[in-house]
């Protein structure tokens, strides 16, 4: 602005003065008299107050053909780069348009959110959540790998929290940990797309069927060639597992080759069960397979008893064609990886779009996804074979250890690699700064909100109190921008970190953010948090040696609510479940040592109150009600239980009935 003016100035004001002080620059041309004066006596006044004049005006023309191409040129560089610039699509539009007005109506959110309600995990939608990952609204997400639609990356964020409900209800509290039940991060691409969904979901998207994400694969047969066929192949194979994991009766179920599997999906664990897959060895045993399932009677549910895919490796030769034109026949989409003899012939390319090789029309875009992709995201859907094999048909009984010992298990913090969380952090008196992290996070100074403008920032600060002994800025990133190549994200982080300083300082003076031997830290002598107050109590009632009940009960006291509670992070779930147990433990260890019933009872119920889908407390609390003569209260109890568990998705027949009740008054779920 202030170059502008000087430039505008430079070329009005001499001109102005000039014409002032010495006339236009083009006067009436000179008489005979003046030229043959000016002959006779060339530098008087006149002619050197003239040439003056005249090279004042060359030396500000010359200032101004300067400016005009240069503003010439700049104006054609713009005109250049408009028209490269792509048009939005109406698509693109619309969305534009909703993240405004979503901006508009989220620019003051204050420091503290509003906890979401849960939805049930079948449903297949999920809240919200701060992370990042390329995007595509309306289309699809982009993660390390491959690209999914909008509908399937749905599905794998569902089975995700499906993920984190069965191992919530595997948990036994109090007991050794089992790898059905621990609290392990998720893969890497699970994480990446749950994180894409923040940014292309703004709301709540509608419920969609689960068919929406299948691609319609031409029949009876469709051969997959060019670069990506492989990938779309594993892409088709997720999709199709996906929706029959969701929708088991009105989907398809799938065929595969053992070969077929270990080409696309190398790296597949042969302890691990997929839901909905069925590996056959040759064709030959497929085609029997499906003759078997037409001719056995029909399902107790009425469900669909053939398979309607079947992926192979390479083209069928001659001993197998009479066997495919069979399949096709009793109406089974047979997918081939390469050319094959008859049928449709897709193209694909890396990015999933499709192209018939024969008419040389567009078909649908797949999804693609490459082995370590597709292996992580199978993840979610498979189960290893020893869940299954002995389900829990009775929770052990609680074992607490002699009061000598003086040692109750305390679950590992997740993600702490140098030390278990916070019981030698000494406790702050009168602190001026608070961070509350047990329920809904906020930051308070004086009992006073701080506002954090930035939900990134709220995350950094979150993420720090959950690890005390610091996180790394690759740490950092890959927490909170999970996804995207750290190396593009650091200016961002830096940015979070300084506005989440400026917003500590403003409110309270000091600086509690520290950095030590590349490390991001809370000062623990500045700060106050909940968190470590929750690991401290917990680790002095491990170490009681006399009379531990008041030491479990100021560990339950000091739980306020799940970690983070009403945020989907997509790094918060492992923290949040092992302090959820560590409450647990609590709660468990205080009713072990419990000589009162009712007080027993009324711990377990409470213990329920915390994790609702935890089985072994619904069955101690059953077989507590049962001990004091209530049956029909037990009875009620699994049967609640039984009923949130086919809500959620997650497998409610292997839960017992009460001992006295009536089973036909309350039956039982065979879902999941």
């Amino acid at each position: 602005m202030v170059s502008a003016a000087f430039v505008l100035t430079m070329l009005v004001a001499p001109p102005w003065l000039l014409t002032t002080l010495a006339g236009p620059p083009l006067p009436t041309s000179p008489t005979g008299a003046q030229m043959r004066s000016w002959i006779v006596d060339p530098l008087n006044q006149h002619t050197l107050t003239a040439g003056l004049t005249a090279l004042a005006w060359l030396v500000w023309l010359g200032l101004a053909c300067t400016v005009a191409a240069t503003v010439a040129r700049r104006a054609r560089a713009r005109a250049r780069w408009l028209r490269r610039l792509p048009l939005p699509t109406p698509w693109q539009a619309a969305a534009t348009s909703m993240a405004g007005a979503a901006a508009l109506n989220t620019a003051h959110i204050p420091t503290v959110d509003t906890p979401i309600p849960p939805v049930p995990a079948s449903t297949g939608t999920l809240h919200p959540l701060d992370g990042a990952a390329d995007t595509q609204a309306g289309d699809g997400i982009t993660v390390p790998g491959g690209w999914l639609p909008d509908t399937t990356a749905q599905q794998v964020a569902a089975a995700a929290t499906l993920v984190w409900l069965r191992r919530r209800r595997a948990y036994q509290p109090g007991q050794p940990s089992t790898d059905a039940s621990d609290p392990a991060s998720l893969p890497a691409t699970v994480t990446a797309v749950r994180a894409a969904l923040t940014d292309a979901d703004t709301q709540q998207p509608p419920a969609t069927p689960a068919t929406a994400a299948l691609p319609a694969l031409p029949t009876p047969c469709v051969a997959l060639t060019g670069d990506g066929a492989a990938d779309a192949a594993r892409g088709i194979l997720l999709t199709r597992l996906l929706a029959a994991m969701r929708d088991p009766q009105d989907t398809t179920r799938l065929l595969i080759t053992h070969t077929a599997l270990t080409t696309l999906l190398p790296d597949i664990s042969t302890d691990t069960e997929i839901p909905g897959l069925r590996v056959v060895g040759t064709v030959d045993q497929a085609a029997a397979l499906l003759a078997s399932l037409i001719n056995a009677p029909p399902a107790p549910g009425g469900g669909a008893g053939r398979p309607h895919l079947l992926l192979l490796t390479d083209p069928p030769n001659a001993p197998t064609t009479p066997q495919l034109a069979t399949l096709q026949h009793a109406g089974a989409t047979v997918v081939m990886l390469g050319a094959g003899p008859s049928g449709t012939s897709w193209s694909i390319d890396r990015d999933g779009h499709t192209r018939d090789e024969h008419t040389g029309r567009p078909g649908p875009r797949l999804c693609v996804l490459n082995p370590t992709a597709a292996t992580d995201l199978l993840a979610v859907i498979g189960h290893p074979a020893r869940e299954w094999q002995h389900p829990v048909t009775e929770p052990a009984p609680l074992q607490r250890q002699p009061t000598e010992t003086g040692h109750t298990r305390i679950p590992r913090q997740a993600g702490s690699d140098r030390r278990t969380a916070a019981p030698d952090i000494p406790a702050v008196t009168n602190p001026r700064l608070q961070v509350r992290v047990l329920g809904r996070p906020a930051l308070l100074a004086g009992g006073e909100p701080v506002t954090i403008r930035r939900s990134a920032a709220l995350q950094v600060l979150v993420f720090l109190a959950v690890h005390p002994e610091g996180a790394t800025t690759t740490d950092l990133v890959q927490a909170i921008w999970p996804g995207l190549p750290g190396h593009t994200l650091t200016g961002r982080l830096y940015t979070t970190l300084s506005d989440l300083r400026a917003a500590i300082r403003t409110a309270t003076g000091v600086t509690v953010l520290g950095y030590t031997d590349d490390r991001y830290h809370l000062n623990p002598d500045r700060v106050d948090v909940d968190l470590w107050r929750l690991h401290a109590a917990a680790h002095h009632a491990a170490t009681a040696l006399t009379d531990p009940a008041p030491a479990w009960q100021t560990v339950i006291d000091t739980y306020t609510g799940d970690l983070a509670a009403g945020h989907t992070w997509a790094w918060i779930d492992p923290p949040r479940e092992a302090t959820r147990r560590l409450v647990l433990d609590a709660y468990a260890s205080a009713a072990a040592a419990q000589t009162d019933p009712h007080h027993r009872l009324r711990l377990l119920q409470d213990a329920i109150r915390v994790d609702p889908y935890n089985q072994t407390l619904h069955q101690l609390a059953a077989d507590q009600l049962n001990a004091l003569g209530d049956a029909d209260a037990a009875a009620r109890l699994l049967h609640a239980y039984r009923q949130r568990l086919q809500l959620a998705g997650v497998g409610a027949s292997e839960i017992p009935h009460s001992p006295g009740a009536d089973p036909a008054a309350y039956p039982t779920s065979t879902t999941g």
